[in-house]
This record gives C-alpha cells, sequence and structure tokens, in this order.
C-alpha cells in the first residue's frame, strides 16, 4: 500500500496554494528569458492559455519559482541572481518586500508536510533552508549540501528527494534531514523538477536531453515517459490528471495526457512576450467564498492517484475529521483520521479534490488531490 500512498499531512500543504471550491485556475509561468540576462518576467494565463500578461517585469533577478501564500494574498518568487525571495501581492504582482534573503542562488520552493517552506541552493553550501510561513528563517534542514540542487519531492514516508543539476544525481534524505545517499545516479541528464506518482515511481525532468523519465520506487530507470521538450523543467497538474510542463526550447507549456501523450500548447509560443519557462504554477480561484483555507501542510500522500496514506496528525486538533470537497465545492467524503491510516478514494469521480481539517491552533487547513484512476 505504501506505492499508492500520499502523506496526509501533505495534503493539508497543499489546499493554502490552492483555495477550496475553486472552479477556475490561472496559470503563472516564470520566464528565465537569456538565463542571467533579462528582462525577466512573471507571466499570467487563463486556465486554457488565453488572455496572457506579463504579470510581474520588474525587481526580479533570474527567478526560478513561485509559490503561493493565500492566506497573506501573497505570490513569493525565487530570484536565483541576488539570492533572494521576494514578497509580492498576488492580486496585482507588486512588490511588496523581501520574504528571504542571502540564499546561495535559491532555485525550487516548496511547502513540506510540517507546513514550512522548504528552499533549494543551487549556490553556496547546498543545504536545503527551511522557512516559517513569516519569512522566519529556521536553518539548514538538511545534514548535507547538493551542489546545483533544482527539484524536490517527498515519497509517501515523508523522505525528501533533491535533485542535481550538474551532479546528474538525485538525493535522498530521512525525514529529519539525514543524508540517505544517492537514490539516483545514472540515466539522467540535467535533473530538474521531480515528482513522485501515486505507484511510488519517481518522475524526473531531464533539461539536458529533453525528456521526462520514469524510475521506480527503488530509482531504477524503468523508461523514457516524454521526449522532445529541451529545457523542461516547470509541471503542474490539471484537476483531470493531465500534466503542464514548461517547455524552455519551445517558449512554452506543453500538456500531455497522464500516460505521457501530448495533447495540446497550452499557449502559442511566445505569447505575451515569454521566452524560456521555467516554472509553472497553477492558482485556483475561490470562486464561491463559502469557505477560506488559511493554511497549507501535507495531510495525505501521493498527490495523484486513488488510494492515499494519511499520516503526520500531530498537528490535527484532537477528533478532527478530515473533510472531502469536489471542485465545484460539494461535500463528498468525511472520516477521522484515527480511524483509519489509509483513504480508498476509488469510487470518485477523476478529478480535483481539496480536503480540509482543523489545526491544533484553530486555523482551517487544506491540501488539493488528483483522483486519478
Amino acid at each position: 500500500m505504501k506505492s499508492k500512498t500520499f502523506t496526509m499531512l501533505g495534503l493539508l500543504v497543499a489546499l493554502w496554494q490552492y483555495p477550496l471550491l475553486a472552479q477556475d485556475f490561472d496559470v503563472y509561468v516564470s520566464d528565465a528569458a537569456q538565463f542571467n540576462v533579462g528582462p525577466w518576467g512573471i507571466y499570467k494565463y487563463g486556465m486554457n492559455g488565453e488572455n496572457g500578461t506579463r504579470f510581474i517585469s520588474d525587481q526580479l533577478g533570474w527567478p526560478q519559482d513561485i509559490v503561493f501564500l493565500e492566506e497573506e494574498n501573497t505570490m513569493l518568487v525565487s530570484n536565483l541572481n541576488d539570492g533572494r525571495i521576494t514578497r509580492h501581492n498576488a492580486g496585482t504582482g507588486v512588490l511588496t518586500g523581501e520574504f528571504a534573503t542571502g540564499i546561495g542562488g535559491p532555485t525550487r520552493m516548496k511547502i513540506g508536510p510540517d507546513g514550512l517552506l522548504y528552499v533549494l541552493q543551487w549556490q553556496g553550501n547546498g543545504k536545503v533552508r527551511r522557512y516559517q510561513p513569516d519569512g522566519t528563517f529556521l536553518g539548514d534542514f538538511t545534514a548535507t549540501g547538493v551542489s546545483n540542487s533544482i527539484g524536490l519531492d517527498w515519497d509517501a514516508s515523508g523522505n525528501l528527494y533533491v535533485s542535481s543539476y550538474n551532479g546528474n544525481f538525485v538525493k535522498k534524505f530521512s525525514p529529519d534531514g539525514a543524508d540517505l545517499g544517492k537514490f539516483i545516479s545514472s540515466n539522467l541528464n540535467g535533473p530538474t523538477n521531480i515528482w513522485f506518482r501515486e505507484n511510488g515511481d519517481l518522475m524526473v525532468c531531464g533539461w539536458g536531453d529533453g525528456t521526462v523519465k520514469r524510475f521506480n520506487s527503488d530509482g531504477v530507470f524503468q523508461e523514457v515517459f516524454i521526449s522532445g521538450i529541451a529545457q523542461v523543467e516547470g509541471v503542474d497538474f490539471f484537476p483531470n490528471g493531465d500534466i503542464a510542463l514548461g517547455v524552455g526550447s519551445q517558449s512554452t507549456v506543453k500538456v500531455y495526457s497522464p500516460d505521457g501523450t501530448f495533447i495540446k500548447n497550452l499557449f502559442t509560443p511566445g505569447a505575451a512576450g515569454v521566452v524560456r519557462p521555467n516554472a509553472v504554477v497553477f492558482r485556483f480561484k475561490n470562486t464561491t467564498n463559502v469557505r477560506e483555507v488559511y493554511r497549507e501542510i501535507t495531510i495525505v500522500t501521493p498527490a495523484v492517484g486513488k488510494f492515499f496514506r494519511v499520516s503526520g496528525t500531530g498537528l490535527l486538533a484532537p477528533g478532527a475529521v478530515l473533510k472531502v470537497f469536489d471542485s465545484g465545492g460539494a461535500l463528498v467524503s468525511s472520516f477521522h483520521p484515527a480511524d483509519s491510516t489509509h483513504w480508498d478514494a476509488s469510487h470518485l469521480t477523476a478529478g480535483i479534490y481539496h480536503i480540509t481539517a482543523t489545526l491544533a491552533d484553530g486555523a482551517i487547513a487544506g491540501q488539493k488531490v488528483v483522483v486519478q484512476h
């Protein structure tokens, strides 16, 4: 069952970035332009690639990733060139300050199973840094560094995996940051983004050879899943499980079915002026305003699948009930985490669902999951 699970504490993490009851979403794309030479930008498109606009055009330094903190109406942008994570108004893109500075070339950012922000470093000591949502630095999380790190994800047991672009490996760390060695050390060419599938397979974007490769839960190479996508990096997922990939060499976001079949370009290459997409982030709209999600933490693993593993419930209020809503805001299921360590969603229609729960401090938290058969 472990290979078909996603930590429950991680499920709550995703809802912070994906407001509950959303029926529509926007696509945000960071543009690496000519790498260490601008002009850089953050672009915004409709869910079908329409109405492209340059959302942020200044105060950037080779942007790498985007994270939304919905509670604060804040967008975070990591900037490799100047070692900063900048804060922006999520609605307007206007710079509102600095979230963190003094980072050795920040690249990928992601909310972890504990509700904290994890940040990779391209330079410096290469250790994974950890921050509270208000920007308070909590120190280095990993015991050792990963040079040119640019992709991260967690498995169902809470182990952290980090890719090294120039080192051509993926390293594994325990839930407390101990170095567990190289998980993958061959068949890689400039690995960037990584993500786990429901069966425990690890998918790795290869910037250098233009592929997404599939490795099993032991790190053994299985296949080239997608090819012909040089400079691939950004990734996010549609409600039906389709995969959105930022492809720098083609100046667009390409859409693939869950089995790796090409569907379409989300938008015409170069639309709105984008040059080299290197992050793709969906932000769902709260169209009903019935409920507000205040915090994101991981509740279940994996994020995509039909069988999920419940874990990390220590942050929940005593007796908390996990409630599952569909994309239209209808309650479709509820259960007590104390009653089961797994959630079987095989009876639900494929699509996006949101799990919410009350935390020990009284806040409402949640996470987006994609049910895929």
